[in-house]
């Protein structure tokens, strides 16, 4: 049974359940003195915390997919093999397999699109991460045979896996049903997680002497998506989007490559980068660094470009409301901003589903097709 399965999830709820229960029952026989009555108690109770404890973690994995796997969550999961399918993959992308969308006809790519699980390896950063290509039904089709699509790199949050994107998120469901409805234009979705050096938490930050993390998805990934798929190549073809620390390597992209990504999308995003235990030392005291990945500070002090931004918050239940007006007041032309602001809304996947509809509408028209 698997780490997010619904069996394994109701059976540690039972087991929470049942062990409460006993304890209730056994309490008056336990409360006698004694060394043995003593441990009973004890181990009474360490069992229906510990019970109680599993169920709410795999309720939350379940919800938010930090894990995929018992082998994840134990660390025993390894790299395998890769098959490249060239006929599919490029110098720089490399096919491992391809599978539907869960939409009515998702086995056909024709009526339903596809997703192909490939690795990117970067020229420049020399980062090598997995990630997943949306295609969606007009890239099958015969009539867009000639067509090149505009391009949304969508990014999960930290520490999630890029299996969020498909599953709890359903960013290829929902895409397809806007085009399918007219209220966006078919667009092709690179989804990855921005943790590309594992597990090391980089911020979509150039390491000095580690990973080059804002060269490879700023550089390496457009280059090699664009020698892959029919995509345009100019910063019109291209945005980008996540949430939480997704959300903040998107601003921090769109802010800082204008010539690369016309439109970044922040969900629940922050405006600087974390520096705590998951991240390390990321700017080893460059203080010019530091100033840079604070997004405040680059709209105040550096020349904004032409890119257009959408941010998110909520009145109650975000800790980002004040960062978000504070954003939406610095940027200046040639820039844009936009933002949805909820009623309520918590720093969750379902917050993140109530804004990724818009999100993507807002997206599809900030973004030009060939």
């Amino acid at each position: 049974m698997g780490l997010t399965s619904n069996v394994v999830l109701g059976s540690a709820a039972v087991l929470a359940v049942v062990l409460f229960a006993l304890t209730v029952r056994w309490w008056p026989r336990l409360a006698r003195g004694g060394p043995r009555a003593v441990l009973g108690r004890v181990g009474m109770l360490l069992a229906t915390q510990l019970a109680l404890f599993v169920a709410v973690g795999l309720a939350a994995n379940k919800s938010f997919l930090f894990y995929g796997s018992w082998a994840d969550l134990l660390g025993w999961e390894r790299q395998p093999g890769v098959v490249v399918d060239h006929s599919a993959g490029s110098r720089r992308v490399s096919v491992v397999g391809t599978r539907g969308v869960d939409v009515p006809g998702g086995g056909r790519p024709a009526v339903g699109g596809q997703i192909q699980e490939v690795v990117v390896a970067g020229e420049k950063s020399g980062i090598a991460s997995p990630a997943f290509v949306y295609l969606p039904p007009e890239y099958f089709q015969e009539g867009y045979a000639r067509s090149r699509f505009p391009v949304v790199v969508v990014l999960t949050g930290y520490p999630g896996t890029a299996e969020n994107l498909l599953k709890g998120l359903r960013y290829p469901q929902t895409a397809s049903g806007l085009a399918k409805d007219g209220k966006t234009q078919p667009m092709v979705l690179v989804m990855l997680r921005p943790t590309v050096a594992p597990p090391r938490d980089t911020e979509c930050v150039d390491v000095p002497g580690g990973p080059r993390t804002e060269t490879f998805f700023a550089e390496d990934l457009p280059a090699a998506v664009s020698e892959t798929y029919r995509v345009g190549t100019g910063a019109r073809n291209w945005g980008v989007m996540g949430n939480s620390t997704g959300g903040y390597c998107a601003l921090k992209l769109a802010l800082h490559h204008p010539d690369r990504f016309a439109a970044g999308a922040g969900l629940s995003a922050y405006y600087r980068a974390a520096e705590d235990l998951t991240t390390g030392d990321l700017f080893h005291g460059d203080e010019a660094a530091r100033r840079r990945s604070d997004l405040l500070w680059s709209l105040g002090h550096l020349r904004q470009g032409r890119s257009s931004f959408l941010v998110t918050t909520s009145k109650r239940g975000e800790g980002n409301l004040k960062g978000t007006l504070d954003f939406v007041a610095k940027v200046r032309t040639p820039a844009r901003v936009s933002s949805i602001t909820l009623d309520s809304g918590g720093h969750n996947f379902n917050t993140w589903r109530r804004e990724i509809p818009p999100a993507l509408e807002w997206m599809s028209g900030r973004l030009s097709a060939g």
